[in-house]
C-alpha cells in the first residue's frame, strides 16, 4: 500500500506540480489549500507525513504546525521562503522535522520526503534492543526514549539525531556525520537547523547529577553524548 502524503499550501499551480510529481513516484496525496482544513487532515492520523506552506491566508503554517504538534507527533516538512531564517527556526524549535527553501523542485521536496519516511520506517531487526547510557533508555525499533523512567516525547528527526548520539556515546559526533545519518542529507552551508533540534533536545532530557546537560556541544567539533 503506497504511503499518505498530506501537502498544505495555497498554491495551487505548485501543489499540483508537486502531486503529479509524488503520484508518479508511487505515492498517495492528500492536498488542502488552506490551514483550518489542513489541520482537520492531519490530526486524522491518515497520512504518513505533511508537507506544510508557511505563508498562508487565514491561519499560517507556523500556526498549523503548531496545532498539529499539540496532538500528533508525525512528520512535517516546513515549506519557507529562501533566506527567512526566523520563520525556519521558529518552524524547528515548534518540531518541525525539516523545511526545504521555496521555490523548490518537486523532486528535491520528494528527496527530503523520502528521506524522513525512510528512517522512520527503518526498524531493528531486533525488535528486543535496548540501548542504556547512564540515565537514558532508548529503543530504536519502537523510536521510544526515556530519561530515568520517564517517556520523552521526541519529534522524529530529534530520535533519530539522538539515537545517532547514543550510537557514539562518549565520542565526538560531528554535524557532518549527523546530518548524513540522522537528516539522510549533507550539510548544507550556514544550516543551523541540527543547533535547533539539540536544543529542544536538551531541553527534553534532563540534566546529570552535576546539573550539566548530557548532550556537550564541542566547539568546531560537534556534540557528544556524555557517557556516565
Amino acid at each position: 500500500m503506497s504511503e499518505k502524503i498530506l501537502l498544505i499550501d495555497d498554491d495551487v499551480e505548485l501543489v499540483e506540480m508537486i502531486r503529479d510529481y509524488l503520484t508518479q513516484e508511487g505515492f498517495e496525496v492528500v492536498v488542502r489549500h488552506d490551514g483550518e482544513s489542513g489541520v482537520r487532515e492531519a490530526l486524522k492520523g491518515l497520512c504518513a507525513i505533511a508537507v506544510v506552506d508557511v505563508m498562508m491566508p487565514g491561519i499560517n503554517g507556523i500556526e498549523v504546525l503548531r496545532r498539529i504538534r499539540k496532538e500528533s507527533a508525525m512528520p512535517i516538512i516546513m515549506l519557507t521562503a529562501r533566506g527567512d531564517d526566523t520563520d525556519r527556526i521558529i518552524g524547528l524549535e515548534l518540531g518541525a522535522d525539516d523545511y526545504v527553501p521555496k521555490p523548490c523542485t518537486a523532486r528535491e521536496l520528494t528527496a527530503r520526503i523520502r528521506a524522513i519516511l525512510k528512517r522512520v520506517n527503518n526498524s531493528s531487526r531486533n525488535g528486543t534492543l535496548k540501548i542504556h547510557v547512564g540515565d537514558l533508555t532508548v529503543w530504536p525499533e519502537q523510536r521510544k526514549a526515556e530519561w530515568r523512567g520517564n517517556l520523552i516525547e521526541l519529534t522524529s528527526t530529534e530520535f533519530s539525531l539522538l539515537e545517532v548520539l547514543v550510537q557514539h556515546a562518549g565520542q565526538i559526533v560531528s554535524k557532518d556525520t549527523l546530518s548524513e545519518q540522522a537528516l539522510v542529507r549533507k550539510l548544507m552551508r550556514f544550516d543551523r537547523s541540527i543547533d535547533v533540534h539539540m536544543s529542544s533536545i536538551r531541553q527534553k532530557l534532563g540534566t546529570l547529577h552535576d546539573g550539566r546537560s548530557c548532550i556537550q556541544t564541542v566547539i568546531r567539533k560537534g556534540y557528544m553524548l556524555i557517557k556516565e
